[in-house]
């Protein structure tokens, strides 16, 4: 009866939570509580994931914080996390149940303080300096006078007026404008994309691809100003195919737009005024040039006359050059017919003499003489080529003997026998070569066998395990265990609570350890 009117022991009332009712109370609580927090600290280790999720940590003196940021929320991040980088994280804490651990999922990330921005300027600059992205010889000139300028600035704002007004003023050219956020957090990424875009573009197309491009934007604080300082907007300036000039700010403002950049521009007019001439001046310029090529043509025309002149009147009358030809035109002309009469007689009486030596008989004579030799050589050819035949016949036979098949057929069974002994020699040596190993080999796995704890099992023995699947070898690590499995030879039986299982396989006695 007094057992029914006890009071229970202190905590037995309290309500009982699984592992995972308590996991999801206290990533609810801090959910709630802690729905968007601002945190300040220094950057620590810094991981991208294959899969681009960014995991770093935020620390100061005493206490560290993990954070994460998803695959879709980097894109947006103003300020990309940098190891020793103090910055202001804003987000949400949350916790994972899974490894009984609490981290904050953050959505935006700023720089803390004008000094810490100076500081990972300088560090930028430094990384893209070493990468020789500041060299003065990757620098492109810029064209004299382009027939399209591509504009990457905001719309909206007084530097596109006063870059196109000053076109108009200098030489008006076609602008192509790529409408940008010159500031925030967008600022980086629009910039970077606009100046891909216009490199992309096909020259002569629908489109045409500028021929100079400005990136342009009025002046401000470095915090205005830190989308130009952005890593991603220094690559793409530096990778441009198209010659660029960087207009950022005021003559003062330095950003790492301009030391990658091809020329660097005081300001956006400045700019406008080194992308095209003074188109007047370069009209009166022209003139001048073509009244100098006049002048100096019509003076090296008369220098030329002349000269001329001079060299004419050193020349020889045109009477006094013909004389002597015509002189002797007027003597061959008249020893010409002379000289062809006595040709044709000479040539007559050689022909004359000539005939008179190819008579008809002559002719018969010698080529009765020719016939005959040619018989004389018919008769004796026969016997000639009957000799020689028989000659070949007899060398042909006295060789035959040699080419008979036997003696190749004996070389073929004397090769099959000294191949056979080879084989024979070869299979035994392999044999002796193998035997002795594989004997060792039994004997090893025979040994290996009764050196096993399995062995050692069937002798009646057996393996106690306790928590995790750890060997339990003491009584007092046997009594510390929630539960314990025991191991003989036919199998496993569990005693007490029910053991948790390893993550791996659990690890067997050494080589004879016996419990």
């Amino acid at each position: 009866m007094s057992d029914l009117i006890d009071d229970p022991q202190p905590g037995q009332n309290l309500p009982e939570f699984t592992v995972a009712e308590i996991s999801g109370a206290v990533k609810r609580t801090l959910e709630d509580q802690f729905s968007r927090v601002r945190v300040r600290g220094e950057v620590g280790r810094v991981f991208t994931a294959r899969s681009g999720h960014l995991y770093y940590d935020i620390k100061d003196d005493k206490n560290v914080l993990a954070c994460t940021t998803w695959k879709g929320q980097v894109s947006r991040l103003s300020v990309v996390p940098e190891e020793g980088l103090e910055v202001v994280v804003t987000g949400r804490l949350t916790a994972f149940g899974g490894q009984s651990k609490y981290n904050m999922n953050v959505e935006e990330v700023a720089v803390a303080g004008k000094g810490a921005l100076m500081a990972l300027l300088e560090k930028r600059k430094a990384q893209l300096q070493a990468e020789g992205l500041f060299e003065q010889s990757r620098k492109r000139p810029l064209p004299y006078l382009p027939e399209i300028i591509g504009v990457v600035t905001s719309p909206s704002g007084a530097v596109i007026r006063d870059i196109l007004h000053r076109l108009r003023d200098r030489f008006p050219r076609k602008v192509l404008i790529w409408p940008v956020a010159v500031q925030g957090e967008a600022c980086a990424r629009e910039v970077a994309n606009a100046i891909d875009g216009f490199n992309l573009l096909t020259p002569g197309g629908a489109l045409p691809r500028p021929d100079l491009l400005i990136v342009a934007r009025g002046g401000g604080s470095i915090e205005d100003l830190w989308g130009f300082n952005e890593e991603i907007v220094a690559r793409a300036a530096a990778r441009s195919e198209i010659p660029l000039i960087s207009a950022v700010g005021h003559e003062t403002d330095t950003t790492l737009i301009d030391y990658v950049s091809d020329r660097r521009a005081p300001t956006p007019t400045a700019a406008a005024e080194m992308a095209v001439p003074v188109r007047m001046e370069l009209l009166a310029w022209v003139g001048e040039q073509q009244t100098r090529l006049v002048r100096a043509l019509s003076a090296r025309v008369d220098q030329r006359g002349q000269r001329l002149r001079d060299l004419g009147r050193a020349l020889r009358r045109p009477e006094t050059l013909l004389e002597g030809p015509q002189q002797r035109y007027d003597l061959m002309s008249d020893r010409l017919p002379t000289a062809l009469m006595r040709g044709v007689e000479r040539r007559r009486v050689a022909l004359s003499e000539a005939s008179g030596s190819l008579r008809p008989g002559l002719l018969a004579r010698m080529l009765g003489q020719d016939q005959r030799r040619i018989s004389n050589s018919a008769d004796r050819l026969a016997p000639a080529l009957q000799r020689a035949a028989l000659a070949k016949r007899e060398a042909l036979g006295r060789r035959a003997d040699r080419l008979t098949p036997r003696v190749i057929e004996r070389d073929i069974a004397q090769g099959r026998d000294r191949l056979e002994a080879l084989t024979r020699r070869l299979k035994d040596a392999g044999t002796r070569q193998t035997t002795a190993p594989r004997d060792r080999l039994e004997a090893l796995m025979r040994l290996h066998e009764t050196l096993g704890y399995k062995a050692t099992l069937k002798r009646g023995y057996a393996v106690v395990y306790g928590d995790g699947g750890q060997v339990v070898g003491t009584k007092a690590a046997a009594e510390a265990a929630a539960g314990l499995e025991i191991e003989f030879a036919d199998g496993k039986f569990k005693i007490g609570g029910t053991t948790r299982k390893s993550a791996t396989k659990p690890k067997p006695p050494e080589q004879g350890s016996l419990f």
